[in-house]
């Protein structure tokens, strides 16, 4: 490994930094001590090392036999927000959904409130296009700055990084360290109003005090995830551990010992049950990541 500024440990477990609580170990994870640190290690690390970003690990099954190469995670370094003028915030790639829309909100600035609900980091959501309550990272996203795998810098425009549901062209082993977004002027009591309407509404029906990783399929055209679990009969089903959430059927449930093996293997029976029911087949919206055990 190229010497770095940061923190750079071997056989890191990850299973404590995602949601789900379960799950391998990385190679290597590397915490970066700022982007010049990140590029330059990025720059001398051997090209055949596959390099992975993690975030707040709110949408990720790590497999149980841990991750090759280096996960790279954004500390409090990349989780700076800056008020770029009266409708726009330059964000750190490592800077919650939570921040972002209270800075905004504190600088006035309506149309990010939905991020209040996206549980993870900048440089997770601008990957995926995250989104909720209506609107997604494409309806505000200027620009983002990535690192590449190469080392090299890019600030990407939003049109670089062909959006679609849930998914970008950002290539593979790029860290996004920071995004700038836009929304509008806004009342700052109105925009909390709107916030805390959106955190009521993901209270009441999802499970959030459980060991979950968010929604786990992604809504077919003409659907939604959770409706066709529901009627496929997959509501409260268990593998090992894991369970269908009954409180949401598109949210899958670590009850405490379940093994990551047991999540995705949960997964993959209610996606046949569905298509055996309804004939759709379920893309997976959570990204699964490593090897099995």
């Amino acid at each position: 490994m190229p010497p770095v500024r940061g923190k750079l440990t071997h056989g890191a477990p990850l299973a404590p930094l995602v949601w789900f609580k379960s799950g391998g170990a990385a190679e290597y994870l590397f915490e970066p001590a700022d982007v010049d640190d990140l590029a330059t290690f990025l720059y001398a690390l051997d090209p055949s090392v596959p390099v992975m970003g993690l975030g707040l690990g709110s949408n990720l099954i790590v497999r149980d036999g841990g991750v090759p190469g280096v996960v790279v995670r954004l500390g409090k370094a990349f989780a700076k927000i800056e008020r770029r003028d009266a409708t726009t915030l330059r964000c750190g790639g490592g800077a919650s959904g939570i921040l972002v829309s209270s800075s905004a909100r504190d600088a006035g600035i309506a149309g990010l409130e939905f991020m209040r609900s996206i549980p993870g980091t900048v440089g997770g959501f601008v990957r995926m296009n995250g989104g909720a309550y209506g609107r997604e990272v494409k309806d505000v996203l200027v620009e983002a700055d990535v690192v590449l795998r190469s080392g090299e810098r890019r600030t990407l425009a939003l049109g670089d990084l062909g959006y679609t549901y849930r998914h970008s062209d950002l290539p593979a082993g790029a860290i996004v360290v920071g995004a700038t977004f836009r929304g509008q002027p806004g009342d700052p009591s109105a925009i909390q109003a709107e916030m805390d309407r959106i955190a009521a509404a993901r209270e009441e029906s999802q499970p959030l005090r459980s060991r979950t990783g968010g929604s786990t399929f992604k809504n077919p055209e003409g659907h939604k995830a959770w409706q066709l679990v529901d009627e496929a009969g997959c509501r409260g089903l268990r593998k090992g551990g894991a369970q269908v959430s009954e409180k949401h059927c598109n949210f899958l449930l670590n009850l405490g010992d379940a093994t990551s093996a047991d999540i995705e293997s949960l997964g993959e029976e209610v996606r046949e049950k569905v298509k055996a029911n309804s004939g759709v087949m379920l893309e997976w919206e959570i990204q699964r990541v490593g090897v099995a055990k």
